[in-house]
């Protein structure tokens, strides 16, 4: 069966593209083109026609041809490029349905063609998958990496290490008679602690990965009218929030994403905390004070003209804390002082509000810097190594002496485990989670 999908966005555009992958995709190109022969991995210049009734559908069209297996797919691939008006991709659309042996693609499903074809392996699928759907620079960046194959060897170096240690102890095992040398099985033991050490560290990232795919959590709490709402809005360049002088306006959680300068971050807008005068009001403070714990930075906002700071909002000052001294349109002399990164600004006027966005990129790169080129960005990632580094932990507790066959086992699952990430080894039931993220056409 042969498929073909858009792998561009929809119309109107100057051009669109159109891919088809399968054993018979030359000779659909052939009843498309009229042409004689189609060179590969060129350009050939050509029109595309309805071959029912030789109505030309584009006059001034381009295909490209490429063979397997060296192609995306790894089967025959031809890329169709036609102006990208509505009516043309149409009609090219339909003409192509009308092909024997040809349906429209399935999400994701050229990708995973490459992958089944050994072309990519799962850990790059993803990193594709994040490539077209990032929005800022960090995220491009770190996609990139994956994408050039950066975690692919560093997990395939790990798991080749859990092998060459497998294979020491398992000539212990078959050659028990002989007189090996006793440094064989003392170098296994410490290359897996070597390992084991390692993944811990690579677990034990504060999921930098995972934060810079997903975005960075980041909290707007404080009194009531301090002027929360106000800076969700001015941040999101856009009304978000409902802002009023009427004190507990704000009661539920209000959420939004945005780029900060490259930093994914979703902001959230809470209710302003004082003593509830409903079980509503109750409520929407409780969910203020469950999302600052689940934050990974807080910006305390604080009325910089009021005299008193109420008790619970004193509490939640921490590390993780940047201070708005808001109003300063109000009261420009700081009336307030703390031990942690502190702002004097005024929402209303814009003032120091690129101080305040400086601090919360500087407290985000400071918190999440890494040096392991996040080797994690989606929790099956972590879910392996968890299972990987527990064969391990139940390798090295055992008494080599004794259990050795056992012993090799552990390692036996342990290169499984890491072996899964990639798409060595058991990957039919992860598939689909990974490949349904896709655009039709990829």
């Amino acid at each position: 069966m042969n498929i073909y999908a858009l792998s561009s966005g929809r119309g109107p555009s100057g051009i669109a593209i159109v891919r088809i992958s399968g054993k018979e995709t030359l000779k659909i190109c052939e009843n498309l083109t009229k042409l004689k022969k189609i060179k590969s991995n060129e350009v050939n210049f050509c029109k595309f026609y309805d071959p029912k009734n030789n109505d030309i559908i584009d006059p001034e069209a381009l295909l490209l041809w490429f063979p397997g297996p060296n192609s995306y797919t790894g089967e025959d691939l031809a890329e169709l490029q036609i102006h990208g008006s509505n009516a043309v991709i149409s009609a090219l659309l339909r003409v192509l349905s009308e092909q024997s042996n040809c349906r429209i693609a399935e999400p994701g499903e050229f990708t995973k063609l490459a992958f089944q074809n050994d072309k990519i392996d799962l850990l790059k699928a993803e990193s594709i998958v994040d490539l077209i759907h990032s929005e800022t620079e960090l995220q491009r960046q770190q996609a990139v990496k994956i994408v050039q194959g950066n975690s692919s060897n560093y997990y395939n170096d790990l798991r080749d290490k859990i092998i060459k240690s497998l294979a020491f102890i398992e000539a212990k095992i078959d050659f028990a008679e002989e007189d090996l040398p006793e440094k064989v099985l003392k170098d296994a033991l410490q290359s897996i602690k070597e390992i084991h050490s390692e993944i811990t560290k690579i677990i034990e990232n504060n999921k930098i990965g995972e934060k810079i795919r997903d975005g960075f959590r980041v909290s707007i709490i404080g009194e009531v009218n301090a002027g929360k709402s106000s800076l969700l809005n001015l941040l999101s360049k856009r009304e978000v929030a409902i802002v009023s002088d009427e004190a507990g306006t704000t009661r539920d959680v209000i959420e939004t994403y945005l780029n900060l300068d490259g930093y994914p971050v979703i902001l959230a807008d809470t209710a302003g905390i004082r003593d509830a005068k409903n079980e509503t009001e109750k409520k929407g403070i409780s969910l203020a004070l469950g999302k600052s714990k689940e934050s990974d930075l807080n910006i305390v906002v604080i009325d910089n003209s009021s005299k008193n700071i109420n008790n619970e909002i004193k509490k939640m000052i921490n590390k993780d804390t940047i201070i708005l001294l808001n109003k300063s349109d109000v009261s420009d002399k700081q009336n307030h002082t703390f031990d942690v990164e502190t702002v004097l600004a005024s929402v209303k006027n814009n003032r120091n509000i690129n101080k305040l966005i400086d601090k919360i990129k500087a407290k985000l790169k400071d918190k999440f810097s890494s040096n392991n080129n996040s080797l994690i960005t989606r929790e099956r990632h972590r879910v392996k190594l968890n299972q990987c580094l527990k064969e391990l932990d139940n390798f090295l507790k055992k008494d080599h002496n004794k259990n050795l066959e056992l012993a090799a086992e552990d390692l036996r699952m342990a290169t499984r485990h890491l072996g899964s990430i990639v798409g060595k080894v058991d990957v039919e039931e992860i598939l689909e989670s990974i490949f349904k993220d896709f655009c039709i056409g990829k």
